[in-house]
């Protein structure tokens, strides 16, 4: 079997590939998209890092493609749902370059506070100008951690080495957890408002894109410094500029950008109170031979009917398994991430029940599944299959498993179950239907309703009166948004009615505002599935 590496990964990553035996490897650095269709007609893994792109048409011209393997986190520049199409295996290394991030951070933290680079560069221009580059202290000053997973933890730490003040924000994290860190976990305003140095540690999402931008630059305090070492595109490149024209922002450290390489002539360059660096957050001789290595033995797993680690789009079992367990895995996820977005961003409790068949079989690869889900779109590329646990763990909430022998009325029934920490639940149940097995969504909160669990879907409570499917459906036709199908519950005449509705495509926001605006209307969520 053939594997292609792509990008240069550690020597010692190509040397275990090399040692394992009936395994080709094929070394083909900076190949043109043309080259990489012709390179991968016979081969069987490929190997990149962050420069090659993975796309649907390398997928096409690939058939005997089993695995595709990123030594990093980001999958950026792999098409997964081609991949997923194609039954091509895609996975990453999400711990591998934790600490080189987090001190690169730190290091931007400490240029933000001491202009070390500034000054360097003036000594080697045959300066000595002590006045110019005075800087401020870290001690007893308060930083701000927006996001406090894996990277953000690490980065808390050493803040607390240098006797600093922290703050975190996360959304998803339980007081507890912020407890037991040492962190004081507030919201993002508080953070903003009381910090005088922040960092992004959040993956790029539709909820964090331009997560700071001008309006959050207004609640700083005056000579804030910032850093960005997560993903370009959390912090706006154009807001930031205008903040540190203005004064507003002293400082900033950034090692990613909106568009990457930063263009020549982007104002971030010319600014002296800027420190960058060109995306060197796993750069490290040890996470770089880490992220390698580990790529290459899990290719070499993968390829010899092992155990799947660190998928981004299958669970990691084995092959056979896999067969059986796939529609079971599809419905999880997708029952995962609709909770997710109709429960509030911080809970207690995951409760996941399974009825039927299922309980007969090993359920835990379906149970990370829908832990996936529900974290797909918290902490985007960084969670799989195998991190799923640990990461909800560190957001303190906790998770239930129970297999029930009752008779569900269904051959095979489960259900997600969400709670706050006031006892508040939000819950979603599906089940597998026909001989495709096709997946559906049967009760949503206790509702009972029938929808295909696929694509994108309204969810509605409203009040039960005559007339609300019709002016739902006309405000969805008036923004050009087609109806797929629908999904219509209540418990009793004249009390509130459950509408699920399959749409095509997105409705605006002002056609969702005028849904959520609407009397007879208690609840409005857009989930995408």
């Amino acid at each position: 079997m053939k594997v292609l590496v792509a990008d240069k990964i550690s020597p010692k990553g190509v040397a275990y590939l090399r040692a394992q035996p009936g395994l080709e490897v094929m070394e083909a650095y900076g190949s043109s998209p043309e080259k990489m269709l012709d390179l991968v007609k016979d081969v069987h893994a490929i190997a990149v890092r962050s420069e090659t792109k993975i796309t649907a048409a390398v997928f096409a011209a690939a058939p005997l493609l089993k695995v595709v393997g990123r030594a990093g986190v980001g999958v950026d520049n792999v098409d997964v749902e081609a991949a997923t199409e194609h039954g091509v295996v895609v996975m990453n290394t999400p711990a591998g370059n934790t600490i080189a991030t987090a001190e690169l951070t730190f290091t931007h933290i400490l240029c933000g506070a001491r202009p070390v680079p500034q000054a360097a560069a003036s000594m080697k221009a045959g300066q000595w100008d002590r006045k110019t580059f005075s800087g401020i202290e870290l001690f007893r000053k308060t930083l701000g951690i927006v996001g406090l997973g894996r990277i953000g933890g690490e980065v808390a730490k050493r803040a607390q080495a240098f006797g600093m003040r922290v703050l975190a924000y996360d959304p998803y994290l339980a007081p507890s957890r912020a407890k037991a860190m040492q962190v004081e976990g507030v919201t993002l305003d508080e953070l903003l408002k009381q910090s005088d140095y922040i960092t992004v540690h959040m993956p790029l999402t539709d909820d964090t894109k331009y997560m700071i931008d001008e309006a959050a630059f207004e609640k700083c305090k005056k000579g804030v410094r910032i850093f960005n070492c997560a993903r370009g595109g959390i912090v706006k490149e154009t807001a930031l500029v205008a903040a540190l024209k203005s004064g507003k922002v002293a400082a900033a450290g950034f090692d990613v950008f909106e568009d990457e390489p930063l263009a020549k002539d982007s104002e971030l360059r010319l600014l002296p109170n800027v420190t960058l660096t060109p995306h060197l957050g796993a750069s490290t001789a040890e996470a770089q031979e880490s992220v390698g290595i580990e790529i290459a033995e899990q290719i070499a797993d993968v390829l010899n009917g092992g155990v799947i680690r660190n998928a981004v789009n299958v669970p990691s079992i084995d092959a056979a398994a896999l067969k059986v367990l796939g529609p079971y895995l599809d419905l999880g996820a997708k029952l995962g991430t609709l909770v997710q977005q109709i429960a509030p961003a911080q809970i207690a409790s995951l409760r996941i029940s399974y009825w039927g068949k299922i309980v007969d079989v090993d359920v835990n690869a379906v149970t990370r599944a829908i832990l996936r889900g529900f974290l797909r779109r918290i902490s985007g590329d960084s969670v799989n299959f195998v991190n799923a646990p640990s990461m909800l763990e560190r957001l303190g909430v906790r998770v239930e498993v129970v297999k029930s022998t009752d008779d569900s009325g269904y051959t095979d029934l489960i259900k997600v179950d969400a709670t706050t920490a006031d006892g508040t639940s939000y819950s979603a149940t599906g089940t597998l239907i026909g001989k495709g097995n096709q997946a559906r969504i049967v009760e949503i909160n206790g509702r009972e309703v029938e929808v295909v669990a696929d694509g994108k879907l309204l969810v509605l409570e409203n009040l039960d009166q005559p007339g609300m499917v019709g002016q739902i459906g006309t405000i969805l036709g008036q923004d050009q948004v087609n109806i797929a199908d629908m999904s219509l519950s209540r418990l009793t005449p004249g009390g509130t009615a459950y509408m699920v509705v399959r749409v095509d495509t997105e409705p605006s926001e002002s056609a969702r505002k005028i849904i959520k605006d609407h009397r007879a209307i208690k609840l409005a969520k857009f989930v995408q599935l």
